[in-house]
């Protein structure tokens, strides 16, 4: 016979898991579905930036690749504990939209002028469009990454 506290152990050790699967999740899918955006965008001339970057950061010299993959897993921490109640294809579009807006608009208004760039691309609707493209690609993953592999078989959101 299981107690109440034995259940709240396991709710604990599956989001514990399913925090872990976001980070894991968000870091891997910068490098596939993020930065395979990129690559289209970059083949189709829509950006100049080019994909899988390994010059390094400021200011600890951190190759560019694995500094997005590091952030795209606390982001994937982030959008984990937002949808843990979410399953399947509703996880998964609530991901890709959690990606296009979010990151976006943190990369616009936070990130950009601490790098000295301007505000949301210059507010260039060219350029305004890149950010939402390949983070919503993100977010597809890191919603894809969560639904196959963030909960053990069986187990159902409560």
């Amino acid at each position: 016979m299981r107690t109440h506290m034995l259940d709240r152990g396991d709710e604990g050790a599956w989001l514990l898991r399913w925090v872990l699967v976001g980070f894991i999740a968000g870091a891997l899918s910068v490098v596939i579905f993020h930065q395979g955006a990129a690559a289209v965008l970059y083949a189709f001339e829509v950006t100049k930036r080019t994909p899988f970057s390994l010059q390094p950061t400021q200011p600890f010299g951190v190759p560019q690749l694995l500094s997005i993959a590091f952030w795209g897993g606390v982001w994937g921490m982030v959008l984990a504990v937002m949808f843990a109640r979410l399953e399947h294809a509703r996880l998964i579009v609530a991901s890709l939209v959690f990606g296009a807006i979010f990151p976006t608009l943190v990369a616009w208004f936070v990130v950009a002028p601490l790098k000295g760039q301007p505000m949301a691309g210059g507010f260039a609707p060219a350029a305004m469009a890149i950010g939402p493209i390949v983070n919503a690609a993100w977010g597809l993953g890191i919603g894809i990454g969560l639904a196959l592999f963030g909960r053990p078989r069986g187990h159902r959101p409560g």
